[in-house]
């Protein structure tokens, strides 16, 4: 006889429901409820797959064919969103009940946008290299290369860890019906530093606009960049949307109004991250700040020099 595993003493009355339209099948990994709060959307599933496994194939061939391997965490990034959207169809479809389906995609989604993040990091280190390499000659603390590439990555390791510690720990806790709350303080540390850190680079990247705006050598070169630019602004918004969701959803609990409304989770999590990876990879570094030498960067100003003086 197939053994139930209901939800853990702790966890509030009422939390969760029970789907009438989908009994519960009391199987050794099902809970009393679905801890979604709702059964996912199907089609939601399908549109996260789809959507993620291509663009995951799109950027690694942009790896390969540009050779832009700094930008490989935003391939896995959508690898891990795949497989998250692949656990959750099955939640949808099978069994909205299945605890070990819930943690996995849970997980999975959780801690791709870090990865995301860690690629939009490095793209503004890029910008600043092409900018000396141009010629930018102010020595901004805050614009050092290695300050903005190893400053952030460290943080955004130290969120990662924290996030998968916590994920893990939430899960886990559910799966052996103990209280969620450690592992939820964890990860909404390592949500509440992200917030920071990001907040922190999208000051950076404005007053790096600002300070080439502002550099006679670059003044016009840099409008080249541009487009890119606001790419970069509106792919980093969109994380940074997602993650303030994340960190009011992680601060209310499992069970709250937030994490059981899967139109918040539609438009503030799945929507944000699916137009940002798109974003990256129709605005792909590899095409808008390609490597370039001396030699290069000189023709590019000598060129925009002589756009302007005709």
């Amino acid at each position: 006889m197939a053994t139930v595993t209901s939800l853990p003493p702790h966890t509030p009355t009422g939390a969760g429901f029970q789907n009438p339209d989908f009994p519960n099948p009391h199987g050794r990994h099902d809970a009393r409820v679905i801890i979604y709060g709702y059964t996912p959307s199907f089609v939601l599933c399908v549109l996260g797959i789809v959507l993620f496994a291509i663009s995951c194939g799109v950027h690694i061939l942009q790896l390969v064919r540009l050779k832009t391997w700094y930008l490989s965490p935003v391939a896995l990034a959508c690898f891990l969103e795949t497989m998250g959207y692949i656990f959750r169809s099955l939640s949808s479809k099978n069994d909205p009940y299945h605890i070990i389906w819930f943690v996995v995609q849970y997980f999975m989604i959780v801690v791709a946008p870090v990865f995301i993040s860690a690629g939009i990091y490095v793209c503004i280190n890029k910008l600043i290299a092409w900018a000396k390499s141009c010629g930018y000659k102010a020595s901004h603390w805050w614009l050092a290369p290695k300050f903005v590439l190893w400053g952030f990555v460290t943080v955004d390791i130290l969120t990662t860890i924290l996030q998968i510690a916590g994920a893990a720990l939430v899960g886990s806790s559910q799966s052996n019906q103990k209280d969620p709350t450690t592992g939820n303080n964890i990860l909404l540390a390592g949500l509440a530093i992200q917030s920071f850190s990001f907040t922190a680079f999208l000051t950076i990247l404005t007053m790096f606009r600002v300070a080439l705006a502002s550099d006679a050598n670059l003044k016009y070169t840099v409008r080249t960049k541009d487009q890119f630019i606001l790419a970069l602004a509106i792919a980093s918004l969109l994380i940074y949307l997602r993650t303030l969701f994340r960190l009011a959803e992680t601060a209310e609990g499992l069970f709250g109004s937030i994490s059981t409304n899967e139109v918040l989770f539609g438009t503030l999590e799945f929507a944000p991250v699916v137009l940002a990876v798109w974003i990256l990879a129709f605005w792909h570094p590899g095409r808008w700040v390609p490597a370039q030498d001396s030699k290069h960067s000189s023709q590019e100003i000598s060129e925009q020099a002589l756009a302007q003086s005709i």
